[in-house]
Parts: C-alpha cells; sequence; structure tokens
C-alpha cells in the first residue's frame, strides 16, 4: 500500500513538472512572438517618411531617364531634406539593435545626394544616383521595409561595355536611367538594357 501511494506521489510530481516545463515554452515563445511583432512594424508616419524618401529618389531617377540634370539636382534638394536621421527615431527600441546601422546609411544616402548637387557632368550626376541607390537599397533590407514591392536592377554597361550600376525600380519594368532616352550613342536604344536582380518585398 505504502509503495503505490508512493507511486502515485511520484507520477503526480513528474506530471506537475511537466506541465509548468510546458507552460514555460509555450509562454515563452508567445513572449518571443510579441517581440517579434512589435520588432518588425512601424507606425504610419515611419512608412509614409521612407515613402516619401523613394519619391524622391524614383523623381532623380526619372530625371536622368530624360537626361534632364536640373530636374534631378531639384529632385535630390528634397532627397536630401527627407534624409533626416529623425525618421529613424523609432528604431531606437527594436531589440535587434538596427538604429545604429540604418543611421550609417542614411548618412551615406545623405552624403551621395549632397556630391550629386555639386556634379555639372550628367555621367558624374548618374554616378552620384548609383551611389544613393547603393545606400537605400541596403537601408531598405536594415529597417524591414513595409511598403510595395520594389526591384533592384541592373545595368552592365551603364558607365561602358565592362563598368555596370544598379538603381532601385518601383516597376519591374526595365527603364534604364544611366543610358536613358537621349544617349550620345545610342539615342533611345538601350532604355529598357538591364535585368531584375533582386525584388524588395514588405516585411509585415
Amino acid at each position: 500500500m505504502k509503495k503505490l501511494l508512493l507511486l502515485i506521489l511520484i507520477l503526480l510530481a513528474a506530471f506537475g513538472t511537466y506541465w509548468v516545463f510546458t507552460k514555460g515554452i509555450k509562454e515563452g515563445k508567445a513572449i518571443a512572438k510579441a517581440e517579434a511583432l512589435v520588432t518588425n512594424s512601424h507606425s504610419a508616419s515611419f512608412n509614409s517618411g521612407i515613402d516619401s524618401l523613394l519619391n524622391a529618389y524614383f523623381l532623380i531617377k526619372e530625371a536622368l531617364v530624360n537626361g534632364d540634370s536640373i530636374s534631378a539636382k531639384s529632385a535630390c534638394k528634397s532627397l536630401i531634406i527627407l534624409a533626416d536621421t529623425n525618421r529613424l527615431a523609432e528604431l531606437k527600441k527594436d531589440s535587434s539593435g538596427i538604429y545604429s546601422s540604418a543611421i550609417m546609411q542614411l548618412g551615406d544616402v545623405k552624403a551621395n545626394a549632397e556630391s550629386l548637387l555639386n556634379q555639372t557632368d550628367i555621367t558624374e550626376i548618374r554616378q552620384d544616383f548609383r551611389m544613393i541607390g547603393e545606400s537605400i537599397y541596403p537601408l531598405l533590407k536594415t529597417i524591414h521595409y513595409e511598403g510595395k514591392t520594389l526591384y533592384w536592377q541592373n545595368c552592365p554597361m551603364a558607365f561602358g561595355d565592362d563598368k555596370g550600376a544598379n538603381w532601385i525600380s518601383n516597376t519591374e519594368e526595365i527603364i534604364n536611367p544611366y543610358l536613358g532616352k537621349n544617349h550620345p550613342e545610342f539615342k533611345s536604344g538601350m532604355l529598357h538594357c538591364g535585368e531584375v536582380k533582386d525584388s524588395i518585398n514588405a516585411k509585415k
């Protein structure tokens, strides 16, 4: 009788330990899931700020497609204003530590945009545009961009036969900002030269 009672007590203790253990795991997963949602979900104002930055970038791209350096610089001035690090302030609460990386990338965007304003040759303007894109692309990856699908595109001969360059597009169609509609050699013949290398999808 004592042995049976002891066995029952042991089984009850084992069951209790198992229940507490599994409950703890479930609660831990629930907390981790909640934290992940907080980390990867931005406010409407944050997303609007990033979209405004991108719209200025796309205006530069469109101007370069048309070979219009004046319009490219005008849009670039807007981009510099929009590349305000205060827009990233809410990332400070992110537990993954992406804030410092995003700040550096946005700083590079602004530095290259300021360089573009100082250029007089459209080829040099396009080179700085290339560098702006090379900074925005990783920024979007870092902050877990939540907007519409974007496309990372490449022209293998943007600055010569073996000097390719990338850019971000809001359409899958290739409209080349480096060779454009009015190229001195190709005219508009290379407007659609290039390919999609990657897509940037919303991380919600």
